[in-house]
């Protein structure tokens, strides 16, 4: 058996998806990090993934290299063509339970839509990408993963010189709302039909087409958009570049350019340097969400049919924000401890929210630090996190009777918050110092975030300053894409 048991569905779909495109050699490729356990899982050996392999030096045999075509409406403005244009999708597997996933080589080289690009990745990204989409697959949000980072011992240039480094990366499916858009912008309907039989086969079987398999999928992509969005506010994620080319249509987080972690709690916060006017912001990416699958919804109208359809998927557009709504109240009443739905749930939470804005609050810490209140006490921890430890009080007076009320007992209940309130998350600023380690040539603090955050939930003796939040010098005021 080859290395990798490649499969290679896309490439039947034919050559208006794609352009088959080899990845550029590189000098001198060196293995950083190999992910065995997941190479393992896919039906990979981990001895078949050398250095050339992962650099794209070598294809590996039953590989067919392409880059994919697609559009993508980015801060709003609708780009007709966009494409892969630093990374090339090597082929597919499946794993153990026949689940396909891609293998794509991220920074390996020109293709036909770089636009000018050097197809290049620099260190710094593709170690950002691997560290934080392995973080959101530990704690249960659903993502594309890493398989390895190899340097390729040469340099790109961006501001300025710096290490070039290839990422290979694992995903259920890299088919965004933007491939559609793409073959809708030049009016193909006969690729949105081939599209849309494509993603529904392979990527989503357990869906029923029915008769309107375009409202079918997109009813599907609504319903995993808004778990998706829900799990991201719920972790004070920041995806930072929501453009309809970054927007998985199986609901998975894709494209890990210039992502952040809340520190402090801020509904406005932006991390982007590239998002000046917050259109991205923590707080917007539901409506962006929205804005998105309407996108996704347009560029399936040919293929809807009749009015009374396109009046079912326009219900399917108007549900979604209540949809989003739904599922993260769902999160947040498990992450202070609620077991029961009752009315007066989201004023509670709102309420919690606003105090730890005022209050500078530490998004992930907070909510760790409720898991050791009981109704009758320990609250040190979490009335350190607010400026005004009082304002933290007059909240706990209305969460211990709703506790109360309940009726939960303390252990099973803070028990049950541990397992949904992380201790670790990616840093900022740790990130940032892991990756001007690794450029300087130590992989140590690569290695100490990746221990910590495959167990987000467990505290380790061995660093627990990776919960820390950061100091005032070490705050993380704009991530980059690094392209």
């Amino acid at each position: 058996m080859p290395p990798i048991p490649f499969e290679n569905a896309y490439v039947t779909l034919g050559e208006r998806f794609y352009a088959r495109v080899t990845p550029t050699p590189v000098a001198r490729p060196e293995v950083l990090r190999v992910n065995v356990d997941l190479a393992r899982q896919l039906g990979i050996d981990p001895d078949g993934l050398t250095a050339e392999v992962l650099a794209g030096n070598v294809i590996p045999e039953g590989g067919a290299p392409l880059a994919m075509a697609y559009a993508g409406h980015q801060f709003g403005g609708f780009v007709p063509r966009l494409g892969d244009g630093r990374a090339i999708l090597l082929g597919e597997v499946r794993d153990a339970s026949g689940v396909a996933w891609d293998i794509q080589l991220k920074g390996s080289g020109r293709t036909p839509f770089s636009r000018g690009g050097d197809g290049r990745a620099w260190l710094g990204p593709a170690l950002r990408e691997y560290v934080v989409s392995e973080a959101m697959h530990a704690l249960g949000v659903p993502t594309t993963r890493a398989l390895a980072v190899v340097a390729t011992g040469e340099s790109v240039r961006r501001e300025r010189a710096l290490p070039g480094a290839v990422l290979t990366r694992v995903a259920h499916s890299h088919v965004r709302v933007g491939t559609f858009e793409y073959f809708a912008a030049q009016g193909d309907i006969d690729a949105l039909a081939i599209l849309v039989d494509h993603v529904l086969a392979r990527h989503l079987p357990e869906v029923e087409p029915g008769e309107r398999p375009a409202l079918a999928l997109l009813a599907e992509v609504s319903r995993r958009q808004a778990a998706l969005i829900a799990q991201w506010l719920s972790f004070g994620f920041v995806h930072g570049v929501m453009n309809t080319d970054n927007s998985s249509v199986v609901g998975d987080t894709i494209d890990y350019g210039p992502c952040a972690f809340l520190d402090e709690y801020d509904p406005h916060k932006k991390f982007s340097s590239i998002d000046r006017q917050g259109r991205y912001a923590y707080g917007n990416q539901a409506h962006i969400a929205h804005w998105n699958l309407g996108a996704l919804a347009r560029a399936l109208v040919p293929l809807l049919g009749p009015e009374s359809v396109i009046e079912a998927a326009q219900a399917v557009l108007d549900a979604f924000p209540a949809a989003v709504q739904a599922r993260h109240l769902e999160r947040m009443r498990a992450k202070i401890g609620l077991a029961t739905e009752r009315p007066g749930d989201q004023e509670l939470i709102d309420d919690l929210l606003a105090r730890m804005a005022d209050n500078q609050a530490d998004f992930t810490l907070t909510f760790r630090a409720l898991c050791d209140v009981t109704r009758d006490g320990g609250d040190h921890a979490a009335r350190a996190r607010f400026r005004d430890p009082t304002a933290f009080d007059a909240w706990a007076v209305q969460w211990r009777a709703r506790l109360a009320a309940e009726g939960s007992d303390d252990a099973p209940r803070r028990a049950a918050m541990r397992a949904t309130n992380p201790v670790y998350i990616p840093r900022n600023h740790r990130i940032e110092q892991m990756i001007d380690a690794a450029v300087a040539g130590d992989l140590g603090p690569l290695d100490a975030l990746c221990t910590v955050l495959a167990r987000p939930y467990e505290e380790s003796s061995v660093h627990p300053e990776l919960a820390r939040p950061p100091e005032p010098s070490e705050v993380v005021v704009a991530t980059f894409c690094g392209t």
